[in-house]
């Protein structure tokens, strides 16, 4: 089992940027597609963006197409979710998780990941 420790959240104004990294515990998370989710309170957690191992491939729920950015570093085991123009709609606690292969092809179903860290609180005031 691998430790994701995320960090980089906080308060910002709406149309400010904030970025999100989670660092991973063990080397072979570098093989492994990523996501990030986010949960709002009384909501269900959803998936906000995924990359595959290689960092070739990503993918984004429409919401945050044009606005964040997944990224990744294998050779620092990290992975990093740029958020820009944020609202406060995307207030919520932010989790990255470790998928269960390297390509990622269900991105957005968290019943696919494997490791999920203990998350990040963002809060984007109006």
């Amino acid at each position: 089992q691998v430790q994701l420790v995320e960090s980089g959240g906080g308060l910002v104004q709406a149309g400010g940027s904030l970025r999100l990294s989670c660092a991973a515990s063990r080397r072979t998370v570098s093989i492994y597609a990523m996501g990030w989710f986010r949960q709002a309170p009384g909501k269900e957690r959803e998936s906000v963006a995924a990359i595959s191992w290689t960092g070739g491939n990503t993918y984004y729920r429409d919401s945050v197409k044009g606005r964040f950015t997944i990224s990744r570093d294998n050779a620092k085991n990290t992975v990093s979710l740029q958020m820009n123009s944020l609202k406060p709609e995307d207030t919520a606690v932010y989790y990255c998780a470790q998928y269960r292969d390297q390509y990622g092809n269900q991105w957005y179903d968290p019943a696919m990941y494997v490791d999920w860290g203990q998350g990040t609180q963002v809060t984007v005031s109006s």
